[in-house]
C-alpha cells in the first residue's frame, strides 16, 4: 500500500449559502490523499500502473467549479468521482478549505475533511 497526496489545489469558486457568496465567489484550497498499491508502478516505472495525480487534480477542479451550498457536497462529489474513475484507489480523503470565510470574524479558513473507502474491490 502507498499514498499519493496532491496538496493546495487552489481554485476560485462559488460555494455557500449566502447570496453574496454565489455572486462574488471565494478562494478555496483542496488537499487530497489517496491510498493505493504503488508496488506495480515502483517496479514497472509506468504511469498506467499508478494513480495519475493529473487526473486527481482535474477531477478536483471540475467539481469545485460546480456551485454548491455546502463544502461537504463538493467533497463528496470529488471522492465519488475519484473512486469511480481511478480503480487503483482503495481509499481517498479530501480536505476542502474556504479561505477568508464570511463568518464575522478574523478567520483564515474553514476546512471540512471527508474520507471514502472502495466498497467492493474486484
Amino acid at each position: 500500500m502507498g499514498t499519493v497526496r496532491v496538496e493546495n489545489i487552489r481554485v476560485f469558486a462559488y460555494h455557500g449559502c449566502l447570496k453574496e457568496e454565489k455572486k462574488i465567489g471565494s478562494d478555496y484550497s483542496v488537499d487530497l490523499e489517496v491510498k493505493a498499491n504503488l508496488q506495480p508502478s515502483a517496479k514497472s516505472d509506468l504511469l498506467r500502473d499508478t494513480v495519475d495525480y493529473v487526473l486527481l487534480n482535474r477531477i478536483t477542479k471540475e467539481e469545485m467549479l460546480r456551485p454548491a451550498h455546502l463544502l461537504e457536497t463538493v467533497a463528496k462529489r470529488i471522492l465519488t468521482r475519484i473512486l469511480d474513475e481511478e480503480p487503483k484507489v482503495d481509499k481517498a480523503t479530501v480536505w476542502v478549505s474556504k479561505l477568508n470565510p464570511p463568518i464575522g470574524g478574523d478567520v483564515e479558513k474553514v476546512t471540512i475533511k471527508m474520507t471514502e473507502k472502495r466498497k467492493n474491490k474486484a
